[in-house]
């Protein structure tokens, strides 16, 4: 039996998709992700919302988190209520209803020197 550890609401403020890669696809596609991680005995049942500088929120985008399971998912494969358009900055709020922990990943491929950051989203 394991304990839940985590946060219901997370909050990844930075997000950009380069509109273009260096490298084969899928492997080094310019993409952002965000890690769910549930340590718990139950499902998480998780909603994204993705906020812009320049219009409306988009979302709810919704997903399952198996219980003591991990889901990766690329903000560049969303698709429903709609994609987030490449070359746009946007933030996302992403809220279960159980704890869980988020971690927020970027591969940008636009030079043939790929970076790759990796950062742990705020708990709120």
């Amino acid at each position: 039996m394991a304990n839940a550890i985590g946060a219901t609401r997370w909050a990844i403020a930075e997000g950009y998709i380069p509109g273009w890669s260096n490298g084969p696809d899928p492997e080094m596609i310019s993409h952002e992700a965000f890690c769910m991680l549930n340590t718990g005995d139950q499902d998480a049942n998780v909603t994204v919302t993705i906020y812009y500088s320049d219009r409306e929120p988009a979302g709810p985008y919704r997903f399952t988190v198996p219980a003591r399971r991990t889901k990766h998912v690329r903000f560049n494969n969303l698709s429903d209520p709609e994609p987030i358009p490449l070359g746009t900055d946007y933030a996302s709020l992403i809220e279960s209803d159980v704890p869980i922990v988020v971690q927020h990943t970027r591969l940008d491929s636009r030079q043939a020197e790929n970076a790759l950051l990796s950062t742990i989203a705020y708990a709120g």
